[in-house]
């Protein structure tokens, strides 16, 4: 059954629930502000339980869960901004390439500079930029934060996957009327996590998600990120007309 948001916040109502697939997909955005009610546990439960049926390859399941909310929450993020600022950053994996290849580069850089025009950071504001980078630690004050695993002896087919999850928790939360932001940014600081959470080494840390009610007042939730169109990326071979 689809949650509405929390009563009695005074704040808007988030991005609505989205009625059709269609909807769920177009409608999903990365949001970089939330609003503070709480996501119902049996909300976060119907998401995971429903995503579980993303394919994997010959049904491993390869995937691993680890929900905060709360003090537990709270605790994770001041760990990581601890570590951060202390200059502890250590990453699990390379998530970007050591070199930059066009279009890759020019559509990280107008991305990188139409948030942050969003928010008032200008080209030069180190500090800025700095703070602004600090947000996705505060999981953007989203009420919840989903943190992925895998066991680090899985190949390159559970990466694939574990990406078909994480989409498939993306389009189920707009069908609860939640938004969410997947986040590389947590990797670079699994270390923390691992000690807050308790994920044995023997695990790849994958990523994290901030998941909750978007705040429709927040400027950056006003970004709209672009799209090649189909036939920028497609070859059509043997259609009719």
């Amino acid at each position: 059954m689809n949650e509405a948001p929390p009563k009695g916040s005074g704040a808007p109502r988030g991005s609505g629930i989205a009625k059709t697939v269609d909807e769920a997909l177009t409608t999903r955005r990365s949001v970089r502000g939330f609003l503070p009610g709480p996501v119902p546990e049996a909300s976060l439960r119907h998401i995971l339980e429903v995503s579980a049926r993303a394919p994997s390859g010959t049904n491993i399941q390869p995937w691993f869960v680890w929900a905060v909310a709360g003090e537990a929450k709270d605790r994770l993020c001041q760990a990581v901004i601890a570590a951060r600022d202390a200059g502890e950053e250590d990453h699990e994996y390379a998530y970007y390439p050591k070199e930059w290849h066009e279009p890759y580069r020019s559509r990280r850089r107008k991305l990188g500079w139409d948030l942050y025009s969003l928010v008032g950071v200008e080209k030069g504001d180190s500090a800025g930029m700095y703070r602004q980078h600090t947000r996705n630690f505060e999981l953007f004050d989203a009420p919840v934060g989903l943190f992925f695993s895998m066991e680090r002896h899985m190949e390159l087919g559970s990466w694939l996957d574990f990406g078909m999850f994480l989409q498939a928790i993306m389009v189920a939360a707009r069908g609860q009327g939640l938004d969410t932001c997947p986040q590389a940014a947590w990797v670079g600081f699994h270390k923390p996590i691992r000690e807050a959470l308790g994920i044995p080494d023997s695990h790849a840390f994958v990523c994290g998600m901030a998941v909750g009610y978007a705040d429709n007042s927040q400027p950056e939730n006003t970004l709209v990120s672009e799209r090649e169109p189909v036939d920028g990326f497609t070859k059509f071979f043997g259609f009719d007309d």
